[in-house]
């Protein structure tokens, strides 16, 4: 007799904590958590911790069925490096359950003004499925590979940036930085 696991729980943001069938977002889930706990003791320097809110997105092309407020919300962990790690949960513009896995890199723009940066993130976006499966490319069974390049504003600990999303639009986002150590 075969005996099967059940299905750990996640969190999607509108359904609250629904049950997953993937064992490899409930991983990603508690390394996010583990980066959540990571002690931070001091105000000032290198490695940083932020909380990502998503509150809306601007479509290129006008689709009754768009959604333009994802209510994303997300943590991003970066290192010294400026190399970052991050996950976002989100309602995608289908309003369909969304998360994104991703790494990426920042660079400072001091050149132009030192509040100013460009960043460029990749990684795995789950949650376009069913008759949506083809509105996002390289998506098989609503797994998907993305990138996702961003222009961003910082002053202090609170930034804003404008993020492309392929030929779909532009998110525009906020961000506040909860720990730095």
């Amino acid at each position: 007799m075969t005996r099967t696991m059940p299905a750990p729980f996640i969190f999607h943001p509108g359904q609250g904590i629904v049950q997953s069938k993937n064992n490899t977002l409930y991983a990603l889930l508690a390394s996010a958590c583990l980066i959540v706990a990571a002690p931070a003791v001091a105000n000032e320097g290198s490695h940083v911790l932020s909380l990502q809110l998503g509150p809306y997105v601007h479509h290129w092309d006008h689709d009754p069925d768009h959604k333009n407020t994802p209510g994303l919300i997300g943590l991003e962990y970066m290192a010294p490096s400026q190399w970052l790690a991050g996950a976002s949960f989100l309602r995608n513009s289908f309003d369909q359950p969304t998360e994104y896995y991703y790494a990426g890199k920042r660079w400072d723009l001091d050149s132009i003004s030192s509040n100013l940066y460009v960043k460029v993130t990749a990684g795995a976006l789950l949650g376009y499925t069913g008759r949506y499966e083809d509105k996002i490319p390289f998506n098989h069974n609503g797994v998907a590979f993305a990138v996702i390049p961003a222009l961003g504003y910082q002053v202090d600990r609170y930034s804003a940036q404008v993020a492309l999303l392929g030929t779909a639009g532009v998110m525009f986002t906020f961000g506040i930085d909860l720990a730095k150590w």
